[in-house]
């Protein structure tokens, strides 16, 4: 497989969620997220303070953990990659409304 919507990658992870997982989904998510984003947080730590090499195939290994733990989320609360990609946007257009980060619109959001 050479290309693939982020859609129809929810839809292959939530294929391959277990039926304990589909249960319960945004818990499943979100303590998978935990898990997973603390994975890639400890190889950068051991890279920055402990004098490893940082593995990026690793790196690559575990961000895509963390993106099925976001699949398994999303498909909990019944929304799509997309919708949050659209809200996210939507969101960062009126924080950052000249289009570019800007600290003083990040230090004054009103929200």
């Amino acid at each position: 497989m050479s290309k693939i919507t982020m859609n129809e990658y929810q839809q292959f992870a939530w294929s391959l969620t277990s039926d304990a997982g589909k249960q319960n989904a945004v818990l499943n998510g979100v303590l998978g997220l935990a898990g997973e984003s603390g994975e890639c947080a400890d190889l950068v730590k051991k890279h920055m303070f402990q004098g490893h090499e940082l593995n990026e195939e690793k790196l690559k290994d575990e961000l895509g953990d963390v993106l099925w733990y976001i699949c398994c989320t999303a498909s909990g609360l019944g929304i799509t990659l997309e919708d949050i990609a659209l809200y996210n946007v939507e969101k960062l257009s009126k924080r950052f409304p000249t289009g570019a980060f800007r600290a003083a619109d990040s230090i004054n959001r009103h929200e």
